[in-house]
């Protein structure tokens, strides 16, 4: 079963096969480091993450890079309101982005490629297109001549005539208003590197370049990023490095939608965004991951509570059984056995054809979901004996490790804790239903749900 993505150079899908057997080099735009990450940057991220960890569950050795724009005009902007240096800023927002990505288990990332480790490939770049007629200088800088590069606006789907440019660093002096700045001359209070060109530093899209030919050479298999990089970023990063290379940058692009409040992209600009920190006050990580999840990746995806709220009840579902299968300990006989192993089987088609269909998580997640209803019928009229819980424990385990919404850690119980439940138990086996009643109450003002089923209880954290 082939895994097929949709490519936006091309606006199809296509069979994945990457340039060497076996291996992928992979980036995705980073975060600029300039304020705290909002939840429309945790669907990006998110989103990735889950689509390399399926690519490695795949037996593909994954290399995945992210840059980390650390150099920029908006930090620029946020020094001068803070009264502090740009380096100061960037560093501060660096590391909450990583806390805030660590919380939502976004561990994929091979690599985070800081912009300012590589201000002398920027600059060996740019020295390069001023050699071969692809940029040029200017009073305040240097900038890429998109005339020179014929395919320019083949990513975005425009032709050069027709570019919608005129807002893209007006400047009287360039040849073309499309041109984009490629080093930007030194001004007073601005961070600066020397070049051969002028003291400045670099323009925003060179610095992706710089990375990937650096980590990756001037080829590589996949390029993520939101669709509002398509125009002008992902279209600037192709013509610098085609321009030199002659070479295709990316053989696929992926690009993910929006995510809005209102209809609106979520944005710094419009000021209706949600920063990831104070979302999981709210919510829990898994949460968080099951509601960007639950879209296809390339479809908006709009902001609500309500929608956050359905996704953390989901959430408690998967963990309520995962919790039950941990507690099943009778016996049963081989039909049982058989059952699950179709169950399973089923599983595993269902949630491998959806992903190999440009990673429909979305429907990923309904197989898994109609799986657990088929255990949590099972556990009710107990069916389903310890090595067939266990079994679906690892088989869940295993997707889990794609997907990151549900929760295998044991719960531990306080030692107070503890001694109400077994002396609930005693109460129940005495029929002393009163006391029962009581220690249920007790337990759950501890934060401890007690539910009875039978002959059996089962507690769960609240």
């Amino acid at each position: 079963m082939s895994l097929h993505v949709y490519n936006t150079l091309g606006r199809k899908k296509n069979d994945f096969v990457p340039l060497k057997q076996g291996q992928i080099n992979f980036f995705v735009c980073g975060p600029t480091v300039y304020d705290y990450a909002h939840i429309g940057h945790g669907r990006s991220y998110v989103v990735y993450d889950v689509i390399v960890k399926y690519l490695r569950s795949l037996g593909f050795t994954v290399r995945y890079v992210q840059n980390i724009t650390d150099v920029d005009d908006k930090i620029i902007v946020r020094a001068a309101e803070e009264k502090k240096t740009a380096k100061e800023i960037a560093e501060h927002y660096e590391k909450t982005y990583h806390e805030d990505m660590l919380a939502l288990g976004v561990t994929a990332v091979t690599k985070y490629a800081r912009a300012t480790n590589y201000i002398s490939e920027i600059i060996n770049q740019i020295e390069r297109l001023i050699k071969t007629g692809h940029a040029y200088l200017a009073t305040d800088g240097v900038y890429f001549d998109i005339s020179s590069f014929l395919e320019y606006g083949k990513l975005s789907n425009q032709k050069l005539e027709e570019l919608k440019v005129q807002r893209i660093e007006p400047n009287p002096a360039k040849k073309n208003l499309g041109d984009f700045s490629l080093w930007k001359k030194h001004k007073q209070g601005e961070p600066s590197w020397d070049s051969q060109f002028g003291k400045g530093r670099p323009g925003w899209h060179i610095e992706d370049t710089a990375i990937t030919e650096t980590e990756f050479g001037s080829q590589y298999d996949v390029h993520g990023g939101g669709m509002d990089l398509i125009f002008p970023h992902h279209e600037a990063e192709i013509a610098q490095m085609e321009a030199l290379s002659g070479k295709p940058l990316a053989k696929y692009w992926l690009h993910n939608g929006f995510l809005q409040v209102n209809g609106e992209k979520m944005s710094k600009s419009l000021k209706n965004f949600t920063t990831i920190r104070d979302s999981l006050k709210k919510f829990p990580a898994a949460a968080l991951r099951y509601f960007f999840l639950s879209t296809h990746y390339r479809s908006p995806i709009n902001y609500t509570d309500e929608g956050l709220r359905a996704a953390a009840n989901a959430v408690e579902r998967l963990n309520e059984t995962i919790h039950l299968l941990k507690l099943v300990n009778e016996k049963n006989d081989e039909e049982t056995h058989s059952k699950i192993n179709d169950e399973i089987q089923s599983l595993q088609k269902k949630f491998t054809t959806a992903m190999n269909d440009d990673f429909e998580t979305s429907r990923a997640l309904g197989a898994v979901f109609e799986f657990v209803r088929t255990l949590n019928s099972s556990i009710a009229t107990k069916s389903l004996d310890i090595a067939n819980a266990r079994e679906a424990l690892g088989v869940l385990k295993n997707y889990n490790e794609i997907l990151g919404v549900m929760n295998f850690k044991d719960e531990q119980l306080s030692s107070e804790q503890k001694s109400l439940i077994e002396e609930r138990e005693v109460a129940r086996k005495k029929k002393d239903w009163t006391l029962a009643d009581t220690l249920r109450k007790k337990l759950l003002d501890t934060g401890i749900l007690v539910e009875d089923a039978g002959n059996r209880s089962t507690w769960k954290r609240v």
